[in-house]
């Protein structure tokens, strides 16, 4: 039978949310199923409401459901938020001494003062739930020895006693399902966003990476950050983000891959960062992990605004690439192209991430893989007729001038942000100008080439989604929703975006004369716009989420079929 459950841990900040949910996603991955969860708090250390929201099945998911079968309030006020999105059989266990109507008390923070301490109640709660689920005993005493074995045997010890406390809570507590009492082989391991984009760095051979915090960036960073002592990387916390990004850029110049990470109110103060590497042709890595604005905005809630911004960031024309992951396995492949793009044709590379797919987590079910052999594109002076006439930006057909690299050779490397002539020194001449623009656009044609086509499910369709990035997870099981209420549906999921690959979208377009929705997390369609700008194509409808909360499969597919009953909008 299958099984698709979702558990939703609330409580306020502080209260050690994310610790609940951690320990259920271990279990439920060491019981066998597919995890997904997402973390939804506010921008503030204590108060506010929190919750952890986790979706395990048989097959995997890539996106939250819309109802909750297991509610575990830490405090009454979970209760009042989130019973609404309770299934028919679903379950409530909160924080208190007596059931109330459709309610089960279990006193976790009394209960955890018996193993030693309020400390423990995340461990009390976690276990009442996986109880309640019909998990065995030794599956989360084995899962806690694993999670606390950097701990004290002493620590170890009390959260199996917490743990043995949790079962006994609950042990009167009938529940209609049982889907942890099976057994099962572990499901790969469990990753978020942030780890894979790391990891996805370090595979790429990045030396350098500069950055100044910024939520949801800053994850990214303390991965690379906690690995200094096993790689060979340098991780600088910079004063500003302007300062992030010329490091970057210096650290690039001189040789080292190097990248810099944050969001959307840092990226702005990057942009003057962003054309210096433009004009010197320093190739550099950019992720910007968006979140709503502007301004300050939501700073811990996730969007889709920065598209149009990060295509066009930064004054006059110039050659970039910009990419946006769909799940942990796509961020770890697009960093490591990012990076060796970005280093072939001497260009900037923007990876578009947002903070669903920074601080979700998700199952990876194979392992990541980094190159036998990282291909450098740089030249030195055995590669030169003559190292001393080198000139760092000599005009070819390609438009990529061969790139040494400062104090490696006799060829001696020049390079100014003011327009330049071949040699690298300053200069205002009109053709000069016109030459060194026309030398960098140049690479634009075999940029285009590097890109991929979106990946489809069934693009003749007579309903054809689009949507790129981390939308791409709810939006295909939007599509199975369709197809199962009888809608001829399919989809187009993007995630290289610029230079845009006009003529490999328009192959996949052309086997659709169907009705194109896009399905965005901004107010203005931003992708729709630029599928009209690049290719012609309206779109004839749109679902726009913007109130920073992510897609959901099931409200997708309701706003579609309301479309079909009540016509386009245009």
């Amino acid at each position: 039978m299958e099984c698709d459950f979702t558990i939703k841990v609330g409580g306020a900040a502080g209260q050690g949310i994310q610790t609940v949910g951690t320990l259920l996603a271990r279990a439920c991955r060491d019981a066998g199923y597919y995890v997904m969860g997402i973390n939804d708090f506010e921008s503030r250390v204590r108060g506010g409401h929190s919750f952890f929201q986790l979706r395990f099945s048989d097959r995997p998911v890539h996106a939250p459901s819309h109802q909750v079968n297991l509610l575990i309030a830490l405090n009454e006020e979970s209760v009042y938020l989130h019973q609404d999105e309770m299934a028919d059989s679903g379950l409530i266990l909160l924080d208190a001494e007596k059931d109330k109507e459709g309610i089960s008390a279990v006193p976790f923070v009394d209960i955890a003062k018996e193993a030693g301490g309020k400390i423990y109640a995340n461990t009390v709660a976690a276990s009442a739930a996986l109880a309640i689920l019909g998990a065995p005993f030794e599956l989360v005493s084995s899962m806690l020895t694993q999670v606390f074995s950097d701990k004290d045997q002493a620590v170890i010890d009390s959260n199996i006693k917490a743990a043995e406390l949790g079962f006994e809570a609950v042990k009167d507590k009938p529940f209609s399902q049982s889907p942890l009492a099976r057994s099962s082989q572990p499901k790969g391991v469990i990753m978020d966003g942030s780890q894979a984009l790391a990891l996805g760095a370090v595979a790429a051979d990045c030396r350098v990476a500069s950055f100044y915090p910024m939520s949801p960036a800053t994850g990214i960073m303390k991965y690379l950050a906690g690995w200094t002592g096993n790689v060979p990387l340098v991780v600088e916390q910079a004063e500003d983000e302007i300062a992030a990004i010329n490091m970057t850029v210096g650290a690039s110049y001189a040789g080292a891959r190097a990248m810099t990470s944050t969001s959307g109110g840092g990226f702005c103060l990057m942009t003057e960062g962003l054309g210096l590497a433009a004009m010197t042709e320093t190739p550099v890595v950019i992720i910007n992990a968006q979140r709503p604005g502007p301004s300050t905005g939501l700073p811990t809630r996730t969007g889709q605004g920065d598209l149009l911004f990060s295509i066009h960031a930064s004054q006059d024309d110039f050659p970039r690439f910009v990419f946006a992951p769909s799940d942990p396995a796509g961020a770890f492949a697009i960093m490591k192209k990012a990076f060796n793009l970005s280093e072939k044709y001497q260009v900037p590379a923007i990876v578009l991430a947002d903070q669903y797919l920074a601080e979700s987590v998700f199952t990876l079910e194979f392992a990541l893989k980094a190159d036998d052999r990282v291909e450098r594109f740089v030249v030195t002076d055995q590669d030169m007729d003559n190292p001393e006439k080198y000139q760092r930006f000599a005009r070819t057909e390609s438009g990529i001038s061969p790139r040494a690299l400062p104090c490696q050779g006799k060829a001696l490397v020049k390079a100014a942000s003011d327009e330049h002539r071949e040699d690298g020194h300053i200069s205002e001449d009109m053709d000069v100008r016109v030459t060194m623009m026309d030398k960098r656009a140049a690479k634009v044609p075999a940029m285009m080439e590097e890109m991929e086509a979106p990946r489809s499910l069934s693009p003749g369709a007579d309903v054809l989604l689009i949507a790129w990035g981390a939308s791409a997870g709810a939006v295909t099981e939007a599509v199975h929703i369709l197809r199962d209420q009888g809608v001829d549906a399919g989809c187009l999921l993007f995630t290289d975006l610029w230079p845009f690959p006009r003529e490999k979208v328009l192959d996949c377009l052309e086997r659709s004369s169907g009705r194109i929705v896009a399905v965005e997390q901004n107010s203005t369609a931003q992708f729709s716009r630029l599928l009209r700008a690049e290719t012609g194509i309206q779109s004839h409808g749109s679902v726009l989420r913007y109130d920073g909360r992510p897609l959901i499969p099931k409200e997708i597919a309701d706003a579609v079929q309301q479309m079909e009953e009540n016509g386009y909008d245009s």
